[in-house]
């Protein structure tokens, strides 16, 4: 275990999961009628759509924190082909099987569960999937700072998230052993903790309403994101420190970069 300026993540735990995770996702994700593909895919796709509507540069720089055994990887590679991708992890094992899977895609660094290995303004997306559940909450305000300080100005903070007001998501988190020690949080409890770690203009929204064989009916999400009852979300936020993005009442509640 680390314990590093008070702060406590558990690399043994992700450790004792990471060659068997794939394995577990799919069996878990198996009740929604689609496998760990589909929902790692729609993750970046939803970023990539957020990365082009705020004009941010096609060579961006992506930290993946908590990046695993690199679910995300080919598709942020796939989505964002010139991006210059850094994968961070507590579990020295998972980095392993990502690097060994993705060799040339990323760079995969281990951290010490407090300090992100980088100076400050240096990503201009950092990206999370579904990584704050196994984080004590009491230790998710200090993590979300650290991740403001890496992001550059007019930086893009996206963070995807299961949804505790989802009964078939509860149910599939409790059945899974990696999520053993998970402690889910709301939408509304993540936007408040952005809030608090100064990562502006926090947004929310709900996905995957309909399961697999429903698959039909999913146009019509892109009507339903503000219902709480999506089996994940997602927050997210653009920094306006520097007055780089603004916010347009007459465009209809538009961000735009000046």
């Amino acid at each position: 275990m680390n314990c590093v300026g008070g702060l406590v993540m558990d690399e043994a735990e992700f450790d004792k999961f990471a060659e068997e995770y794939r394995e577990l996702s799919e069996q878990v994700l198996g009740i929604s009628g689609e496998d760990a593909q589909f929902f790692a895919e729609y993750k970046i796709r939803d970023t990539a759509g957020l990365v082009r509507k705020f004009n941010l540069p096609d060579n961006l720089r992506v930290l993946d924190f908590g990046a695993g055994i690199g679910t995300s990887t080919p598709w942020l590679r796939q989505y964002l082909p010139n991006c210059e991708l850094d994968c961070v992890d507590v579990s020295r094992k998972s980095l392993e099987i990502a690097e060994y899977r993705f060799p040339d895609m990323a760079r995969y660094t281990h951290f010490d569960g407090a300090t992100l290995p980088w100076p400050e303004n240096s990503f201009d997306l950092v990206f999370s999937a579904c990584v704050f559940h196994h984080i004590p909450p009491a230790e998710r305000p200090r993590l979300l700072a650290e991740l403001r300080r890496v992001l550059k100005p007019g930086g893009l903070f996206v963070s995807f998230e299961h949804n505790p007001k989802n009964f078939l998501t509860v149910r599939a988190v409790n059945a899974c052993r990696f999520d053993e020690n998970a402690i889910l949080l709301s939408g509304q409890e993540f936007l408040s903790k952005l809030n608090a770690a100064e990562l502006t203009n926090p947004h929310l929204r709900y996905r995957i309403f309909f399961p697999g064989f429903l698959r039909a009916l999913r146009p019509l999400e892109k009507f339903m994101t503000w219902l709480p009852l999506g089996a994940q979300y997602y927050v997210w936020s653009v920094d306006d420190l520097f007055g780089q993005v603004v916010w347009c009442r007459r465009c209809g509640g538009q961000y735009f970069r000046l």
